[in-house]
């Protein structure tokens, strides 16, 4: 009993349990309204910045409540001297991962909503936190970066180590061909006015936009594109002629687009019947 009166009487253990408290307190109550705006906020994006908002908040409030408990307990600067090192020997990889955190947040390579590709995973981030950020992959078996379902954790030092793809920062679009290959015996010139009229037709009404999101990339980054139309490739190919359509899209568009284009190339072989797709083939000449 005199024990336990002698530890609470002590100075240095009242303030470890009054930060404790504290700590617990503000935990307890980030949980609540975290759930309380969950319930009201309709908007699952705006609900999640205010999420992450509230959580930036509280992670400088216990910052400052162990600084101030670490400068008011001189008594325990020497142990904590001794143990920094061991500890931050101990928890390197967590301390990069939160240099690699503020670097994030501060020159944004990144934000929640971009497609990026990092260390071989590509995906749309759809979470940020201290110490990893999250990604729904796209790829892998699926084919024309179209998504998976499944979500890879990626610790944010891998910033620091790898390359980071961003498909959707700067300039928003990407470029995307379609390649067609036709036979030596199609008229390829003709093709290639169709096909230049399908390409038109699904980009023409995005040309606007495109210039507009060039404008605005070319203030921070030294971004030039002469021409933001599409273009047809000519290139002879074994098996035959090859048009490539060269075209600029959303990220997430590719697929769609690659389809529309596809369905229209297919109309165009079936009504002209001196167009012909190519195909792996053997001649015997004797």
């Amino acid at each position: 009993m005199n024990t336990l009166i002698d530890f609470l009487s002590d100075p240095l253990y009242t303030k470890i349990i009054t930060v404790v408290l504290i700590l617990l307190f503000a935990y307890i109550l980030r949980g609540i309204i975290v759930r309380i705006i969950h319930k009201n906020m309709k908007d699952m994006k705006a609900f999640y910045k205010t999420k992450q908002l509230i959580n930036y908040v509280y992670i400088v409030f216990v910052v400052i409540m162990l600084f101030s408990f670490w400068n008011k307990s001189s008594s325990l600067s020497t142990y904590f001297g001794l143990a920094s090192a061991g500890i931050a020997i101990a928890l390197s990889d967590l301390l990069i991962n939160m240099a690699a955190w503020l670097f994030i947040i501060i020159k944004k390579p990144f934000a929640v909503g971009d497609r990026v590709e990092i260390d071989g995973n590509a995906g749309d981030v759809i979470d940020q936190r201290l110490f990893q950020f999250t990604v729904m992959e796209i790829g892998n078996w699926v084919q024309s970066d179209q998504s998976t379902g499944r979500m890879v954790h990626i610790p944010n030092q891998t910033v620091f180590k790898h390359a980071l793809f961003n498909y959707s920062s700067g300039f928003k679009y990407i470029w995307n061909e379609v390649h067609v290959i036709l036979t030596f015996e199609s008229d390829y010139k003709k093709a290639k006015g169709l096909f230049q009229k399908v390409a038109d037709r699904h980009s023409l009404q995005q040309t606007e936009d495109m210039e507009n999101a060039l404008k605005e990339a070319s203030k921070k980054y030294m971004i030039y594109y002469k021409n933001l139309t599409p273009i047809i490739y000519t290139e002879v190919k074994d098996s035959g002629v090859m048009l490539s359509i060269r075209y600029l899209c959303a990220p997430q568009q590719r697929r769609t687009t690659t389809e529309k284009i596809w369905e229209d190339i297919l109309d165009i072989t079936e009504a002209h019947h001196d167009i012909d797709l190519a195909y792996s083939t053997f001649r015997v000449v004797k």
